[in-house]
């Protein structure tokens, strides 16, 4: 079981992504709607995995990635978004993610990337 962060500033996408992770016997120990507040739950939270969308208010996902990645260099995060533009993959792996889930997603998807992370 991975304690895992959920940054999405759609609520539909969290609630998803709670489901999948809890039925998959993980626990979500915490929600962030931003990346400013995903910034500050990471440091609060410490948790094992994060899935970080891109696309959000305040703070976007990618600096949002790099601020937690200078918490922490060995910060497991799987960045989630709609927009499959190959330099935003590639900026964000630069960067420290660990993987990525392009929206639609299915259960699995999400799984297997989960798994695929913290096997590393």
């Amino acid at each position: 079981m991975a304690r895992i962060l959920v940054a999405d500033d759609t609520l539909f996408t969290r609630v998803l992504l709670r489901k999948i992770l809890k039925d998959a016997g993980h626990e979500v120990v915490g929600e962030a709607a931003t990346g400013r507040e995903a910034l500050e739950k990471y440091a609060e939270l410490r948790p094992d995995v994060v899935t970080l969308d891109i696309i959000m208010p305040d703070m976007d996902g990618i600096t949002a990635l790099k601020e937690i990645m200078k918490l922490d260099p060995n910060a497991r995060v799987i960045m989630i978004t709609s927009v499959d533009y190959e330099e935003r993959v590639v900026e964000c792996i630069n960067a420290g993610a660990k993987g990525y889930i392009i929206k639609p997603f299915e259960p699995d998807q999400v799984i297997s990337e989960i798994e695929r992370v913290l096997a590393e």
